[in-house]
């Protein structure tokens, strides 16, 4: 990756993030591997795509917009290493399509820390030790 982290590459912007967002979702919603997950803990889909938009919004963009915790709601839903893996190939292929390669990995690599951040905490809960397995892949 060339593009410096900190720096929002020129293709992303709030519309793009938009778009992202609810393309992922359509399809993690309709997908065979967790999309009844998503539809049997989110009733409202409206404000959830907004909140998400919002959350990817702060980071890639520094808008500040999220202001939630969003480890706290994905503890109670029973996810496991399949379900991540599966989030991250949908995630990757839908930011693929949006931008540029470049603009693309900005997003896909903080998917993956967030991905690995999460199964740590989620193994910690149950008493396990769980390396990263996604930020750390080259």
């Amino acid at each position: 990756m060339n593009q410096p982290i900190n720096e929002v590459h020129h293709a992303i912007d709030e519309a793009s993030i938009s778009r992202l967002v609810r393309e992922f979702y359509n399809r993690a919603r309709q997908d065979e591997e967790i999309g009844e997950i998503f539809n049997s803990n989110v009733a409202d889909w409206e404000h959830h795509l907004q909140t998400i938009t919002d959350f990817w919004s702060s980071i890639i963009m520094k808008t500040g917009r999220y202001d939630g915790r969003p480890l706290p709601p994905h503890l109670r839903l029973g996810l496991q290493e399949k379900h991540f893996d599966r989030w991250l190939q949908l995630f990757e292929k839908t930011a693929l399509e949006i931008w540029p390669e470049e603009a693309a990995n900005v997003f896909i690599y903080r998917a993956k820390r967030i991905a690995d951040s999460f199964e740590m905490a989620i193994s910690t809960q149950a008493g396990e030790y769980k390396s990263p397995r996604h930020s750390r892949r080259v």
